[in-house]
């Protein structure tokens, strides 16, 4: 089933202004639960997890920055 422009962009907001900051809280408390490693792990571990966050979502974001080719020519919906 594919997503449309509008639900997508709507979906895009929720998962950053929601589901970003909860993730982002998630890895922290779950990084806090083990000893502190050197900080060249912890970094590849926070790079790792920032990569892998978009993963799932890489359809519904992709595209909603642009204007939506099946709405109408202004942008405005």
């Amino acid at each position: 089933m594919a997503l449309g422009y509008k639900t997508r962009k709507r979906l895009s907001l929720l998962i950053l202004i929601f589901g970003l900051p909860a993730y982002i809280a998630a890895g922290w408390w779950l990084m806090s639960l083990f000893e502190r490693p050197s900080i060249w792990v912890e970094f590849a571990i926070y790079v790792g997890l920032g990569i892998l966050w978009a993963l799932p979502f890489k359809a519904v974001f992709k595209g909603v920055g642009q204007a939506d080719n099946n709405g109408d020519k202004d942008g405005k919906h």
